[in-house]
């Protein structure tokens, strides 16, 4: 877990490792769609044009995501609601903004639409696995103890750590994984300041330090959940660009009407196998509460996103196959 990796020098700015995970996956998304884009992008800039403004849409839709979903932590000073620097970004919700960006930028320039989606899709899963890996070194979006072999110990005031030792009446556990003496709880630091809180690592004893990292205080182990969602959204990376393969070879022998080949249908089938993975992957996450129905808010979009997904497949499907596809 390595949620920042430096701090730039004089200005004291810290690298974070999630920002930085998503910076690269968003330069190999874009890489990969100019490359499946070439065959019919007239000017490859606009590749980089309409990256760029998801870009920033993106980290807005991130941002007010995680603002909405943890609003409580905002009540008392507003303004930090822009210092974005301190973290607190949504995958989810800089996904569905830059979509929406890249839909106008679309449909501005009179391009083919259907077609840059498709490609889109396959980027937007490469995202995702780069994404995922980046809330792995943040310790987000982590998953419930196990005994499996693979289970992943968090350290010492990780977001897991702070989860087990506490009760989560907002999923319905109302006892703490991990019973802490009072001895680990309330410091006073260097200016006179008094917490009532988890004490930080640096005012551990040095008994209660190996307690912590190697005795019966340490973090359970978890599913490393971070890592289950990269590699499954490597899979679908690859089956949707198989999938772009066969509906571009259907094409060019004009055979547009098999399975999956019409435009627009890959990104359409993105939408359903994302929701159903996140659908699912919530029952494994021990970290997002139960807010409709018993359900995560997650959940929730996982299936307004199956939905969405058919209803696009039905609307492409009703479409006509023209040159441009605009």
């Amino acid at each position: 877990m390595f949620p920042e990796l430096f701090e730039i020098p004089f200005v004291h700015l810290t690298i974070k490792s999630y920002g930085l995970m998503m910076v690269i996956g968003f330069l190999a998304c874009v890489s990969l769609i100019r490359h499946l884009s070439r065959d019919f992008t007239p000017d490859p800039q606009h590749i980089t044009n309409a990256a760029l403004y998801s870009l920033v849409g993106g980290v807005v839709g991130a941002r007010l995501f995680f603002v909405v979903h943890y609003f409580d932590k905002f009540r008392s000073n507003p303004i930090e609601v822009f210092a974005i620097w301190q973290g607190g970004l949504e995958l989810a919700g800089g996904v569905i903004a830059a979509i929406i960006v890249i839909l106008f930028y679309l449909r501005y320039h009179k391009l083919p639409i259907r077609r840059y989606l498709d490609v889109l899709a396959v980027g937007l899963m490469l995202i995702l696995v780069f994404g995922r890996i980046g809330c792995f070194l943040n310790g987000c979006c982590y998953g419930k103890p196990t005994e499996l072999p693979w289970g992943v110990r968090f350290p010492y005031y990780s977001f897991a750590y702070h989860s087990q030792i506490s009760p989560d009446l907002d999923r319905n556990r109302s006892e703490p994984y991990l019973e802490l003496p009072g001895e680990f709880f309330g410091y006073t630091d260097e200016k006179g300041n008094q917490y009532s809180g988890l004490k930080p690592y640096e005012y551990l004893t040095v008994k209660q330090k190996i307690e912590v990292t190697e005795g019966k205080y340490r973090c359970l182990p978890v599913h490393p959940t971070q890592f289950y969602s990269s590699g499954i959204a490597a899979f679908w990376c690859l089956m949707l660009y198989l999938l772009w393969r066969r509906a571009k070879k259907a094409e060019l022998s004009g055979h547009t009407g098999r399975f999956f080949t019409r435009p627009g249908y890959i990104f359409a089938l993105m939408f359903i196998v994302y929701g159903i993975t996140r659908f699912l992957m919530e029952y494994l996450r021990d970290d997002n509460p139960f807010e409709f129905d018993g359900l995560t808010i997650s959940q929730n979009i996982g299936i307004a996103m199956v939905v969405l997904g058919l209803i696009l497949l039905a609307i492409f499907k009703a479409m006509k196959v023209q040159t441009l596809d605009i």
